[in-house]
C-alpha cells in the first residue's frame, strides 16, 4: 500500500512510501532475533559507548532531523531542536546510570546468598505516535538498549522519515544491524508482529483507543506491555497563586506543540477569588500567539498535524459552545491546511466535551470552582490520570493538594513534563507502566530472584 505524507503547513504532498510486505517484515524480525544474543552479551560499558555515540550523531544531524520533523508533523523548528537535544540527553543519562540501575540487589534472608538480578527480555516492539516523533522513541529506546534488549519500531504513519532518521543515527553510532529495526506497516500487520514469538514485550504511546487494542493483543499473547495513553491534565489555580509565574507556564503548557501533547494542561480549574484576573491575563497572552510557518523563528504557534484532527477538535469546541461554554478567543478554524488558532473556552461545565474529553489541540477549557475542595473534585472528575499541576504561593498547601489528585505525576508551581530522571506514566485511562528513570529500565527486564542455600 502506498502512503502519502502531507506537509501540515503547506497542505502539499511532499513524500510517498510503501508499507512493507510480509516477506520484508519477516526479514526484519529474523534480523532482530539474530542480533539479540550478541547485543545482550556485551558489557554494559560497551553498550554505554554506543549510546553516547548515538547522542553525538543526533546533535551532529539535528538541523536536518528538525527539518524532517517540521515537514512531517508541523513542529516548530525550535521545539524540534529541543526535542532532539532531550533525546541525546536520554542516551547519555542511561549510559551513565544503567550500571547502578542494573546492579544485583542483595536481600538478606536465611539463605547464604540471595539477591535480585536483572536480565533483558529480548525484542521490545514499540508503537509510537507522531506528536514527539524523536523523543517518544528514545524514551523507550535508550533504556531498552542499555538493558540489553533489541527493539522494533512501528512509528505513526505520517512520520516515516523520522523513524528512518533514528535508524540512521543508530547506524552511524555503530550499533549492530538488527538491534533496532523500523517496520513501516499497518495496524493489521502490527497485530501479527505482537503475536510473533520473537517479540517479547510491547510499548505504546497513543490514544486510549489504540492502547486498548494493542494491550488486548499483547495480553492475548502473554506479552508484557506498557501503555502511555491520553490525558486531560488539570491546571489548578488556587486563590493565592502567583499569576506572574503561573500564566507563562499556562500558555506554554496549553499551546506548545500546537496543544498536541498528552501532558499538556487542558482543564484550567480556577478558584473564584482569582478567576477573573487569571482569565483576563490568559486571554491577553493568548491573543499574541499566531499560527505560522514552523521554520520561521517568529512563529509561536505551530499548525495542527492533519486537517481531520483539526476538524475533530473544532467539533468538540462547537458542541461545548452549543451546551453553554463561552468562546473568549479563537474557536474558529484557520484558512490553512491544518491551522487552528489558540483558543479559550470559559464557563465549561460537566457534560460538555471540553470538560470530559481530551482536546488534543490548542484549546484551553476554563472551569471555575468555589474553593480548594471543589478544585480537587473537578481535577479528579475525569477518566484520565496522566499529569496535573497545582499553583499556590504556599508550597505545603500545594503538596497537600497534589497528593489528593489522582495522576501519574503532579507538579507544584511548575510545568508538567517528562524528565529522564523521574518515572513517567499514568493511571486510570491514561495507561499503566512507567517509562524513564530506574523504573523505566526495569519495565522490560526479567526481575530474577537468585537464592543460594
Amino acid at each position: 500500500m502506498s502512503v502519502e505524507i502531507t506537509n501540515p503547513w503547506t497542505g502539499q504532498v511532499d513524500y510517498r512510501y510503501n508499507y512493507l510486505a510480509g516477506a520484508e517484515v519477516e526479514a526484519v524480525l529474523a534480523r532482530s532475533a539474530a542480533a539479540f544474543p550478541a547485543w545482550s552479551g556485551l558489557l554494559l560499558e560497551q553498550r554505554a559507548d554506543h549510546l553516547r555515540r548515538v547522542a553525538v550523531a543526533l546533535r551532529e544531524h539535528r538541523d536536518r532531523i528538525a527539518g524532517i520533523m517540521s515537514a512531517e508533523m508541523g513542529k516548530l523548528t525550535r521545539e524540534a531542536l529541543a526535542e532532539i537535544e532531550k533525546s541525546a540527553g536520554a542516551c547519555e543519562y542511561y549510559a551513565s546510570h544503567a550500571i547502578d540501575y542494573l546492579r544485583d540487589h542483595a536481600i538478606a534472608t536465611e539463605a547464604s546468598c540471595s539477591y535480585v538480578t536483572y536480565e533483558p527480555l529480548g525484542c521490545v516492539f514499540a508503537v509510537m505516535p507522531w506528536n514527539f516523533p524523536i523523543w517518544q522513541v528514545f524514551r523507550f529506546l535508550a533504556p531498552g538498549l542499555m538493558a540489553g534488549n533489541v527493539a522494533l519500531l512501528k512509528h505513526a504513519t505520517n512520520v516515516p522519515r523520522c523513524a528512518d532518521a533514528i535508524a540512521e543515527m543508530l547506524d552511524l553510532a555503530g550499533i549492530p544491524a538488527g538491534v533496532f529495526g523500523v517496520l513501516h506497516i499497518d495496524n493489521a500487520m502490527a497485530a501479527k508482529v505482537i503475536a510473533d514469538p520473537r517479540v517479547h514485550a510491547v510499548t505504546l504511546t497513543g490514544s486510549e483507543k489504540a492502547g486498548r487494542s494493542v494491550a488486548a493483543t499483547a495480553g492475548a499473547n502473554l506479552k508484557k506491555c506498557v501503555m502511555e495513553l491520553g490525558g486531560s491534565d488539570p491546571f489548578v489555580v488556587l486563590d493565592d497563586a502567583d499569576l506572574d509565574k503561573a500564566l507563562p507556564i499556562a500558555l506554554s503548557s496549553r499551546f506548545g506543540n500546537a496543544g498536541q501533547t498528552c501532558i499538556a494542561a487542558k482543564r484550567f480549574i480556577v478558584t473564584e477569588g482569582i478567576a477573573n484576573e487569571f482569565v483576563r491575563r490568559f486571554v491577553e497572552a493568548t491573543a499574541k500567539l499566531q499560527v505560522g510557518d514552523p521554520n520561521d523563528p517568529a512563529t509561536n504557534l505551530a499548525p495542527m498535524v492533519r486537517p481531520d484532527l483539526r476538524d475533530e477538535l473544532h467539533g468538540q469546541v462547537q458542541k461545548s459552545i452549543a451546551a453553554g461554554a463561552k468562546p473568549l478567543i479563537g474557536c474558529v478554524p484557520g484558512d490553512g491546511a491544518s491551522h487552528y488558532p489558540a483558543s479559550i473556552l470559559d464557563n465549561v461545565k460537566p457534560g460538555m466535551p471540553a470538560y470530559s474529553e481530551e482536546l488534543f489541540g490548542p484549546v484551553a477549557s476554563i472551569i471555575r470552582v468555589k474553593d480548594e475542595a471543589e478544585a480537587v473534585h473537578v481535577a479528579n472528575d475525569t477518566l484520565f490520570g496522566l499529569g496535573a499541576s497545582v499553583w499556590t504561593k504556599d508550597k505545603a498547601r500545594g503538596e497537600h493538594v497534589a497528593r489528593q489528585i489522582k495522576a501519574g505525576a503532579t507538579f507544584v508551581n511548575s510545568l508538567v513534563r517528562s524528565d529522564v530522571r523521574l518515572p513517567f506514566g499514568g493511571t486510570k485511562s491514561s495507561g499503566f507502566g512507567r517509562e524513564l528513570a530506574e523504573h523505566g529500565i526495569h519495565e522490560f527486564m526479567n526481575i530474577k530472584t537468585v537464592y543460594v542455600d
